[in-house]
């Protein structure tokens, strides 16, 4: 069964334990920079989101890529990343309308959420329920459409 990974910005203490799960499962360190998920952290509202790759039904950075770094696997609708295939250009992260896509410059070749192959290690780790990753059924595709929109209008107010 398809699945998708909620992100719940109410229920984010802005822990971060996210941001080091996710650096510890595919860089093998604490390091938050690099991680595939990250916490914009709202101190003027005292409000915190968890942003990361939302796997677009059309992804905008696929689209930019003319290596084939990035496709969509049509059995889990899952935008895959190709690491081989990159070579640094960093339109998918000028492509990407939420900037989900970061360009990692050690390795210098971009970086994106790969849900862990299936066991997302920020939904493992989160201490308050901010992340969840659920079948992607109705209920759960249009609460991320939801987020999608309300992404959209925080960061046109931050500009």
């Amino acid at each position: 069964m398809k699945r998708v990974l909620m992100m719940y910005p109410e229920k984010c203490t802005g822990c971060g334990s996210c941001e080091l799960a996710c650096s510890l499962e595919h860089e093998g360190e604490f390091r938050p920079s690099a991680a595939r998920i990250s916490v914009f952290r709202f101190e003027e509202r005292g409000s915190n989101m968890p942003m990361t790759c939302l796997q677009c039904e059309e992804p905008a950075c696929n689209k930019v890529c003319k290596t084939g770094a990035l496709w969509m696997d049509e059995e889990s609708d899952v935008v895959q990343f190709d690491e081989a295939k990159c070579i640094g250009c960093r339109m998918c992260v000028m492509a990407c309308p939420f900037g989900n896509i970061a360009y990692n410059r050690m390795r210098k070749k971009a970086s994106k959420c790969d849900l862990c192959s299936g066991t997302p290690q920020c939904v493992e780790y989160c201490p308050c329920g901010a992340l969840e990753f659920v079948p992607a059924d109705t209920e759960s595709a249009g609460k991320k459409r939801g987020f999608a929109d309300k992404m959209r209008k925080a960061l046109a107010e931050v500009k």
